[in-house]
Parts: C-alpha cells; sequence; structure tokens
C-alpha cells in the first residue's frame, strides 16, 4: 500500500490568518516574527519579512537563503530575494499590490527602527499594530505538530534516561548539563529551546538558574529543566533527583510537588480558564502548606517557541483551546534549602489531556 504524503497545512494556515485579517479590518499585515513566519510559510532561518493580504503573500529574504527559501517556502509565498535591504525591496513591492490601505504590524515583533521605517518610508498606508492574529492561530496545533512535539518529547525522555546513570557525586552542574545536552543530540534533538537548566543544592530554589561550576555533593538536591527540538517544534520537561541517599524532608517535599503534577496534568481541560488550570496544582499545594513557595505560574503553552500562547497563570482569564500543547510545573522553592519542580508537556485532545513526556515521576536517588 502506498505511503500517503502529508497534507500541506501552510495554504489553510494562510487562509485563517486572511479570515482574521478581515475580522480586524486590516487590508494586509505585514509579519517580522520569525516563529509566525516559519508557521505560515516553513521557512527556518534567521532573516525574513512576510506580508500577506487577500489576494497575495510576498515572503523576502536575503541571499544567504535563496535555496533555502525555494525548498522551504516554494510556492506557497511569493518569493523575492534581496541582495541589500528587506525593507527596500518591501517598499518596491507593496505599490504593486492592489487594494492596500490599512495595513497592520506586529507590535510584539517590531523593533523600534523598523517601526520609524513604516512612519517613513511606508507613509502612503495606514498602519495599526495587531496583537497575536498568528500567535492565536498557533495555540491549536494540529496532527503534523503534535507528532513533531511527540518526537521532541520521546527526545528529551531518551537524553534524560541515558544521563541520568552517569550522574554523580564531583560533577559540575555544567559538566551534568554538557553529558544532557550530548544526549540531546544523540537523541535526534536538532538544538536546544533553552539554556539548559542544571541546578544544585540550594541553587535548586532558584527557578530558573543558569548551570554553575558548582560541584554536586551527597544530599544534594538536583533540577534539570530542558528540552529538545524537532523541525522546529519544542519539548520542556523538568525532573528533581538527590545525590546519594534522600532524606525524609526532601521525599516528603517531592511527593507534594509529583502530586500537584498529577492533578493538574489528568484535571486539565479544553475550555478551562487559565487561572483555573492554575489552581489544580496551587490549590493541592496550598492545602499542604506550601502555597506562598509556589511562586511562578503553572505552564504555558508549547509549539515552534518554548513559550507561547496559552498561560496557566493565576490571572490568565482565556480559555484553553482544543489542540494546545501546555507545560504543568509545580514547584516549590524554599531559599537556602532548595527547591522541587516536576515539568511535563501535555496535549489537551478534546478526548482529554495525554500526556507526551513519559519519564518517571518518582525521586530518583543518584549514585
Amino acid at each position: 500500500m502506498a505511503t500517503r504524503e502529508p497534507r500541506d497545512a501552510r495554504p489553510a494556515r494562510l487562509d485563517a490568518l486572511r479570515v482574521a485579517l478581515d475580522k480586524a479590518h486590516l487590508d494586509g499585515v505585514l509579519l517580522s516574527g520569525l516563529a509566525n513566519i516559519r508557521y505560515l510559510t516553513g521557512f527556518s532561518g534567521s532573516s525574513a519579512l512576510l506580508f500577506v493580504s487577500q489576494r497575495d503573500a510576498i515572503f523576502l529574504t536575503d541571499f544567504r537563503y535563496e535555496t533555502q527559501a525555494a525548498e522551504e517556502v516554494g510556492t506557497v509565498a511569493h518569493v523575492h530575494i534581496e541582495a541589500q535591504s528587506l525593507w527596500t525591496r518591501l517598499w518596491a513591492v507593496l505599490p504593486q499590490l492592489a487594494g492596500l490601505e490599512v495595513l497592520g504590524f506586529e507590535s510584539a515583533h517590531l523593533e523600534h527602527r523598523d517601526f520609524q521605517r513604516l512612519l517613513e518610508a511606508g507613509a502612503r498606508w495606514q498602519w495599526r499594530p495587531s496583537v497575536d492574529l498568528v500567535e492565536t492561530l498557533r495555540e491549536r496545533k494540529d496532527t503534523g505538530e503534535i507528532a513533531l512535539i511527540q518526537r521532541a518529547a520521546d527526545a528529551a525522555c531518551a537524553a534524560l534516561e541515558a544521563t541520568v546513570p552517569q550522574l554523580r557525586a564531583g560533577m559540575t552542574e555544567l559538566q551534568v548539563a554538557g553529558v544532557l545536552e550530548k544526549a540531546l543530540r544523540d537523541a535526534g534533538s536538532e538544538g536546544f529551546p533553552f539554556p539548559t537548566i542544571v541546578a544544585s543544592g540550594e541553587r535548586s530554589a532558584l527557578p530558573h538558574a543558569r548551570s554553575s561550576r558548582r560541584e554536586l555533593r551527597n544530599g544534594d538536591l538536583l533540577l534539570m529543566d530542558f528540552g529538545a527540538e524537532v523541525e522546529g517544534y519544542c519539548s520542556d520537561i523538568t525532573r528533581t533527583f538527590v545525590v546519594g541517599k534522600a532524606t525524609e524532608e526532601q521525599r516528603a517535599i517531592h511527593d507534594v510537588v509529583r502530586q500537584a503534577n498529577r492533578v493538574a496534568a489528568s484535571s486539565v481541560r479544553v475550555g478551562m480558564l487559565g487561572r483555573d488550570a492554575d489552581a489544580l496544582a496551587r490549590d493541592y499545594i496550598e492545602r499542604c502548606g506550601f502555597g506562598p513557595l509556589f511562586g511562578h505560574s503553572l505552564g504555558h503553552g508549547i509549539g515552534l517557541e518554548v513559550h507561547e500562547a496559552p498561560r496557566l497563570a493565576r490571572t490568565a482569564a482565556a480559555a484553553l483551546s482544543p489542540g494546545s500543547v501546555v507545560t504543568i510545573e509545580p514547584g516549590i522553592y524554599r531559599p537556602g534549602w532548595g527547591g522541587v519542580r516536576v515539568e511535563d508537556d501535555v496535549h489537551l485532545a478534546t478526548r482529554g489531556p495525554l500526556l507526551l513526556t513519559r519519564f518517571s515521576h518518582e525521586l530518583i536517588e543518584l549514585g
């Protein structure tokens, strides 16, 4: 039986953006956010602009990406290669397009110097700031995107499985990060979505610690927060270990965090408000007496970026969209003692939440 070629999702994504443009009363939009451009065109380079109107999709990049743009973008947009300034080419192309008066730009991604270009060289059009036109579309992952995030999650878990047996007292946090990052590459990760966090001892109480030259000691908590990347899509996972034998207190606090993770990951649902999802874990931790020590939000969306919509936070009033992939990452952090976080990636399917990061939640003693 012949294998069916995967459906190209890009035309439907562009059509959905055009519907959003119509609702926003815009004749077109200039996109400069690279993740949004990749979502709509497939382009994975570092320099590009994309203009989308009801009739046209104009893609601009520089000479470094001429071959790459032909391969990745193909015919989904009209590709223009510019040897000098992309903006110079943009001002040459836009006047050739009909029906353009009111145009949007991505206020979250446009630098001030480029905004000045809109006001000066682009003064013939009315420019309006737009927010989350593409990001809103990206919340709902299609089956192809879910498959890539699952591969990224599998790579992260495989790397952790390979790393744990190599860890011992006397290694520095940077050495641990190096072992883990090699294992990520060996497992197929194309890069690292964010700097690997390895924090030991009292430093594990720093939720976003930078890996340091501190040496692991027996009795330390060891927090590892990292991700993998497959075809641009990310995973994000955290596990906390103990170097040597765990104390009763370490086990007790780890168990509270582990149970908070389990409750939230199994109970989060499509349509739930972000603040209500956050409360699933926060209420449990508060009932256990550790509420003030859980200071950050429960989680965030993940996809082409490691932090994207939706938000699972006390102030998040938006509903969770079907198809989203979110992190569930409760933690307890006690300054001077250490911290524990257990994080997973969860797909919000219509039939219920599906766990993508399949690594043990038990407290593992190293060495």
